[in-house]
């Protein structure tokens, strides 16, 4: 595109542009966002994430819609998966009320914490977790989602038949760990990049996407691994590109002898009040 060419994709002024411009136009009254931090991030720093959330901010109250943003943390994947039908398998657990200790529930209750507090729907967070906790466990929020999808033309009883409609890998290949240690680190990009690689997104305009590949099992931080157990799970169309991945992914999980420190899953929340 343009800004790839003039060198301008990481410009702040058009990224909020792009952002904000479509949101804006839909007359919202309120607005979360959510910005990453970390190896997976967008924005290179976390000096720059945190500009390009306060800028949304500002841009977006000085619009007339009360917005904020949250910091989450992105050195590591939110879910234990990448990839298409492994993604909506996983976001199909969740909405049935499952999985409350992942850190895709956790960013995702932040926000929708933050979404019910800002819009005046909840009267602080205490109301504002019981109502999530009463929307997942009553099976409301996997309805709503059923309903959007059936809105949109897809299959009203996914939820129920998710595995008849969401294509699996004929191969899968468990890349394992070749010595002891902590996981210290994840390159999260090289994650996503190998999710492309396997065909699971595209290259060029116009590619095929294969929904089946991807990775699970994918190792947290902080995880003591032994030799042979599993990093991640590759899914792969064939062998071929299942030992291709794993050999470049290998690079991707960093191991130390010692723990780490577990960085925060939100960094900070943005609102008007907190711009200098």
């Amino acid at each position: 595109g343009v800004r790839d060419v003039t060198a301008t994709v990481e410009s702040i002024p058009l990224i909020v542009a792009s952002i904000l411009g479509k949101k804006l136009a839909c007359g919202l009254e309120t607005l979360v966002m959510d910005v990453k931090v970390g190896r997976g991030a967008f924005m290179p720093t976390q000096e720059a994430s945190r500009e390009l959330a306060e800028a949304i901010v500002a841009i977006g109250c000085g619009a007339g819609t009360k917005t904020s943003v949250l910091l989450t943390d992105m050195n590591q994947p939110l879910a234990d998966c990448a990839g298409n039908s492994l993604e909506v398998f996983e976001a199909l657990r969740l909405l049935g009320g499952h999985g409350k200790e992942s850190r895709l529930h956790q960013v995702t209750r932040s926000l929708a914490q933050e979404m019910l507090l800002q819009s005046g729907l909840a009267s602080d967070a205490a109301d504002a977790d019981q109502r999530l906790d009463r929307a997942l466990d009553s099976g409301e929020a996997l309805e709503r989602f059923s309903r959007m999808v059936q809105g949109l033309g897809g299959p009203g009883d996914l939820a129920e038949r998710a595995g008849h409609y969401l294509p699996t890998a004929p191969v899968t290949v468990d890349l394992e760990a070749d010595r002891t240690g902590f996981l210290s680190a994840i390159d999260t990009r090289a994650l996503g990049l190998g999710v492309v690689e396997l065909g699971g997104g595209q290259r060029n305009a116009g590619d095929a996407i294969d929904h089946r590949v991807g990775l699970s099992h994918i190792a947290p931080l902080g995880q003591r691994v032994e030799p042979g157990q599993p990093l991640a799970r590759i899914h792969a169309a064939d062998r071929d590109d299942a030992d291709t991945v794993s050999q470049r992914l290998r690079r991707a999980f960093d191991l130390s002898e010692v723990p780490i420190e577990q960085p925060p899953l939100v960094h900070a929340t943005l609102r008007q009040e907190d711009l200098s």
